[in-house]
């Protein structure tokens, strides 16, 4: 598995890095630092789901009622989004935000894009900190209140972590401590991210 960097085209998979972490970790603005540090294409599961609905397409509508109804969206809908933006991208290094979402996610991901994770990025950060930080955001969620947060912190922690345990067991996870200030996540982020920037441009 030499990831030697070829022409775009040649039947080279992508890399991709899985990002989790729960609600108010902070992974969307490590995201961003990420992107323009490293070069990488951020994806957001959600923002593609989102960005569907919006489309107007057959597909889009069929998101919008699911959602509507309080169904999961199945993993191949939400995969096909992926693998869609992967393939028209043209870049070959993707961050993949808030997907798998659980176990099943991950086994449809590897099973129809035929694509492993070189590594996931698993922003971990307390319950008590999340909460302060979703509560002190006043960014006018309505969802972020004390019992909905701990809901969505529930949530997470009871389907990601059997994903996160999976790629543990293949020494893949890069477990980040989120509690930090923002630059001090950074560092650790870098000290992930640098060895292989630095291949690149030698």
């Amino acid at each position: 598995m030499g990831s030697v960097d070829s022409a775009n085209g040649s039947g080279k998979k992508p890399t991709v890095i899985f990002v989790l972490g729960g609600p108010g970790s902070g992974k969307g603005t490590q995201c961003a630092y990420i992107v323009e540090h490293y070069g990488y294409t951020h994806l957001s599961a959600g923002d593609l789901l989102r960005a569907e609905i919006k489309s107007g397409s057959e597909n889009g509508t069929m998101i919008q009622n699911m959602i509507k109804e309080g169904k999961i969206v199945p993993s191949e809908v939400t995969i096909k989004l992926l693998q869609k933006a992967i393939q028209e991208n043209g870049n070959d290094k993707f961050l993949i935000d808030g997907f798998p979402r659980n176990e099943e996610n991950r086994a449809a991901f590897e099973k129809v894009t035929e694509i492993e994770p070189k590594f996931v990025l698993f922003f971990d950060c307390p319950e008590e900190e999340m909460e302060k930080r979703l509560l002190g955001r006043n960014q006018g969620r309505e969802d972020d209140n004390i019992e909905t947060i701990r809901k969505r912190f529930k949530v997470f922690l009871e389907s990601s972590l059997p994903v996160i345990h999976y790629y543990e067991a293949k020494g893949k996870v890069r477990k980040i401590n989120a509690a930090k200030p923002i630059e001090a996540v950074f560092e650790e982020v870098k000290a992930i991210f640098s060895p292989e920037a630095e291949k690149v441009e030698a």
